[in-house]
């Protein structure tokens, strides 16, 4: 039903309208009695909880950051069956992102192309949501994604970074500094490891208890991939997600025209499904056995997700394939592992 209604309908919207649509539908499904039925028909089992950074995931297969930027749709996704939701990109200052048109559909690739720019409505806001939720049942497992508030100059950054995980760190089950986006200017240079270790310092102080973690991008070396990771363990953050979208074009099925014509930004979807395996590996083996690793990229099917699994990792996001699948895809997904 939903491929077909992707093909008529969907797939000729402007793609950030159809996202908000979409993002509408999933609040509706947030709200009892919505949410009972829905939950009845995706939870997870309980034997396919996950325990790690000391909580217990309902099911290893999350919501990757980006898709709820504003933590609007949380209770919405919990009742679709994800074992947790990573929203944001929060900054500490609100920000409209960047102009539009400002994501792009590549379908014959089941990719994304966007340039979003972290728009949100900013750390204070974000906070308010997500202690609103903590007051409701069922509890999701939520994690707050952090970046650099796109006014704030790259030599400030420690600052703004340390604003936002000060407000949300209370409040979130983790946090994750997000320094791998492509779509704000200098904000991938803070991955050099000499500008990354007092950043996550200073992060992690802000933070206290709450277990942090860093995203990377797919874009590194294997060399510092494997310097970041070792960075990450010395530092005593809780994990690395690896990874984020790419500024690759490479290997794309997509007319390069149309590809052309969307521009700049980070790819995601199934074009980065073997670049998710490779860099899972890298860092799997550069930390310790228990040092969390969330691999996201390019995961469709519970096969997809169960290689990552296998391949080391100890959750796996996604959200571009949401797109394509549709709001059953992580009943598909907890069905597909528990078969499997």
């Amino acid at each position: 039903m939903y491929p077909l209604l992707f093909r008529q309908a969907l797939s000729r919207l402007d793609p950030e309208f159809a996202h908000h649509a979409a993002m509408a539908v999933i609040r509706v499904l947030g709200v009892p009695p919505f949410s009972w039925a829905a939950r009845a028909l995706t939870a997870p089992t309980p034997e396919q909880s996950v325990r790690a950074l000391g909580l217990t995931f309902p099911s290893p297969f999350g919501v990757a950051a980006g898709f709820d930027k504003n933590a609007v749709g949380v209770r919405g996704l919990d009742a679709l069956g994800f074992g947790h939701i990573e929203v944001g990109t929060v900054t500490a200052i609100p920000q409209e992102g960047n102009p539009k048109p400002r994501l792009f559909r590549l379908v014959a690739d089941r990719a994304v192309i966007n340039r979003m720019g972290f728009n949100n409505d900013g750390a204070e806001a974000a906070a308010r949501r997500v202690t609103a939720l903590r007051r409701r049942a069922p509890r999701a497992v939520i994690g707050v994604n952090i970046g650099k508030s796109r006014v704030v100059a790259v030599e400030d950054a420690i600052g703004d970074y340390v604003a936002s995980a000060t407000r949300l760190a209370p409040l979130a089950d983790y946090l994750a500094v997000n320094v791998s986006s492509p779509n704000t200017p200098g904000l991938r240079g803070l991955q050099a490891v000499e500008t990354l270790a007092p950043l996550l310092r200073a992060v992690k102080d802000a933070a206290g208890s709450t277990p942090l973690l860093v995203k990377i991008a797919p874009d590194l070396p294997d060399d510092e991939i494997t310097g970041i990771a070792r960075l990450a363990v010395e530092e005593g953050l809780s994990g690395i997600i690896t990874h984020n979208t790419t500024i690759s074009r490479e290997g794309l099925l997509t007319d390069d025209a149309v590809v052309e014509a969307a521009g700049a930004g980070g790819l995601s979807g199934a074009p980065l499904k073997e670049r998710a395996r490779d860099v899972l590996a890298v860092v799997r083996a550069a930390v310790p056995a228990d040092f969390c690793v969330i691999a996201v990229g390019g995961v469709e099917t519970a096969e997809d997700v169960q290689r990552l699994l296998d391949g080391g990792a100890t959750l796996v996001q996604g959200y571009t394939a949401f797109l394509y699948r549709g709001p059953l895809w992580a009943r598909q997904i907890n069905r597909g592992l528990r078969r499997r």
